[in-house]
């Protein structure tokens, strides 16, 4: 069972990349040429969850169009109001077939108390994991990604994130893309500090998909 931590903050965060520079050359490289990551962090609730399932397997702008869409027709955005909202509605959001039923589970757990977001502070990140996948639709990848950017725990590392692949491949320079435990290995050796070297990685992801033609 791992340790409850205090979450990040801009001052832990620039500390974590020092820490990080001097053990990994190639994330050194980042922190040289592109600076401190940003933060990245989102308020917990259920709109930053229901933002995460958006954006399961499809491009991050797609999954904020998708929710500003969303935000704009319901006001205010809560579990009972996405209730009411029809398979007709949330397609024309962009909600596939599979989201709406996620969308939906989500919100039936968090007005029958099955989920209490709230209560997950007071646990340790393999607690909050358990908890967030008893409802259908949030795996591992959507429980990790909510406890580093919503929780803002420093030590997890999103199994299953293509963009943290592409970029340790190309960082590294390997010959070809690591497998999820062959990056779960590497992040070993970034053990405390985790979710920092994941927001270095995406900082690099983003930064050379801007530069593509």
């Amino acid at each position: 069972m791992t340790r409850r931590a205090r979450p990040l903050t801009t001052r832990t965060l620039a500390r974590a990349v020092r820490e990080l520079v001097s053990l990994d050359p190639d994330l050194a490289r980042i922190a040289r040429d592109l600076g401190t990551p940003p933060l990245w962090d989102r308020e917990p609730g259920f709109q930053t969850l229901l933002h995460i399932i958006l954006e399961q397997q499809v491009s991050l702008s797609s999954a904020r169009a998708a929710l500003d869409r969303l935000l704009a027709a319901a006001i205010p955005l809560t579990p009972e109001r996405f209730l009411t909202l029809t398979d007709a509605e949330l397609r024309a959001f962009g909600f596939s077939r599979q989201k709406m039923l996620y969308g939906r589970c989500l919100a039936q757990a968090l007005v029958a108390r099955t989920l209490d977001l709230a209560a997950l502070d007071a646990m340790d990140d393999d607690q909050v994991r358990t908890e967030l996948t008893k409802v259908k639709g949030i795996g591992r990848w959507t429980a990790d990604i909510y406890l580093l950017m919503a929780m803002g725990r420093p030590d997890v590392w999103p199994r299953g994130d293509l963009a943290l692949a592409l970029a340790v491949q190309q960082l590294k320079e390997l010959s070809h893309r690591p497998t999820e435990e062959e990056l779960s290995a590497m992040s070993a050796q970034w053990q405390s500090w985790r979710s920092v070297a994941a927001r270095l990685l995406w900082h690099y992801y983003l930064s050379h998909r801007r530069k593509r033609p």
